[in-house]
């Protein structure tokens, strides 16, 4: 099968997003260097570690000399200081240089971790993205950002630094369980709610067939959502101003990740599930957009068995209020909220009355419509 590219264009630090299947035998085909003439450090977790003893193989194949792993429990925990300083000593004790590689062969967290890990040993040697989750795929392995998790609250610690490439095989999402799927499925609707009522729409009608990880249906959910991160990142790399709008669902959604601890309970998609709707809801308490279209959304996502509200969160308005005001999109004290006019018409906001946002908590946590 031909695979798809997605270009991110960042002038020198521009890369391909390559999508498609079996593509993890072929990864020196998509890869901007000659991978024969580095040493290599794969950084995986222990859900997905074949997958890294495969691409280990294919690597040793191609003449690659120096390629071990680091496998680290899988889970949202390992987003840490504790993992960040076992990465760094495994690369410093294996001699890394700053001609060698890392590549990061695993779901979000293992992203974000291996690619703070290669901006901050040596001051930054290169890295890979090896998604292997759907969320992954369209959102955390695009775009450059990398970090780890605090006390204080998720990815409050990280950098800036975009990959060499970013090589997506559908393939490895057969052995994900459902329910990962369907995380990973809440980022592929934010692109719809964000500004793309057509794709919106497209999944209402084909939303199954992406969860049923149809080819034909997933290739083209992964390709539009790539596409649509790529737009906003080449306007805005670094967050200045409209690439928070990647962010819908996430200020309520890591609010309510931090209450769950971060133990699997909730997962992150999950949040963004939640936090989606809160963001429409809070949208209609505002008069900013209709009833018909907050329901339309919460609709959907119930439809496909994604939660819609936080009552299974054993967790109170005061401490998500607390957490939502250490989010690190915080200005001058004031919290940023992505909301919405309709379904595709997103926008930035620090208007937003406190009392309001009670109320959307409250009823969340109640369950309630």
């Amino acid at each position: 099968m031909q695979s798809k590219i997605v270009k991110i264009d960042l002038g020198e630090r521009s890369y391909d997003i390559a999508i498609g299947s079996g593509l993890l035998s072929l990864v020196g085909d998509y890869l901007p260097f000659d991978i024969s003439a580095k040493k290599v450090f794969l950084i995986t977790d222990d859900n997905v570690e074949p997958y890294a003893l495969d691409l280990r193989s294919k690597l040793q194949e191609a003449g690659v000399g120096f390629c071990e792993i680091l496998t680290l429990p899988h889970g949202e925990k390992t987003k840490s200081y504790d993992s960040l300083r076992r990465a760094h000593d495994w690369m410093l004790e294996n001699n890394i240089d700053r001609s060698s590689i890392v590549f990061a062969v695993g779901g979000g967290v293992i992203g974000d971790l291996a690619g703070f890990s290669a901006s901050t040993i040596l001051r930054g040697v290169p890295f890979v993205q090896i998604p292997t989750t759907i969320l992954s795929q369209v959102d955390s392995s695009v775009g450059g950002k990398t970090g780890i998790n605090t006390s204080y609250g998720k990815n409050l610690v990280g950098s800036f630094f975009q990959p060499e490439a970013v090589i997506t095989d559908i393939d490895t999402l057969k052995t994900l369980p459902k329910r990962e799927v369907l995380a990973g499925y809440a980022e592929v609707v934010k692109y719809g709610l964000i500004d793309d009522l057509a794709f919106f729409e497209w999944l209402e009608e084909n939303g199954s067939a992406v969860i049923d990880l149809e080819e034909e249906a997933i290739l083209y959910a992964l390709e539009t959502s790539c596409r649509a991160k790529a737009r906003v990142v080449e306007a805005d790399e670094r967050e200045g101003g409209k690439r928070a709008l990647l962010n819908l669902g996430h200020t309520f959604g890591h609010a309510l990740e931090a209450a769950a601890g971060y133990d699997g309970s909730l997962l992150h998609g999950e949040g963004v599930s939640i936090g989606s709707v809160m963001a429409f809801d809070l949208s209609v308490q505002m008069g900013l957009c209709t009833q018909e279209d907050a329901d339309r959304v919460r609709k959907h996502f119930e439809s496909v068995g994604l939660p819609v509200d936080a009552s299974a969160i054993s967790t109170n308005v005061d401490y998500l209020i607390d957490s939502m005001g250490r989010d690190k999109k915080v200005l001058n004290n004031k919290m940023t909220f992505i909301l919405a006019r309709a379904i595709g018409e997103a926008f930035i906001t620090q208007d937003v009355d406190e009392a309001m946002v009670r109320s959307v908590l409250e009823q969340s946590l109640s369950g309630g419509c």
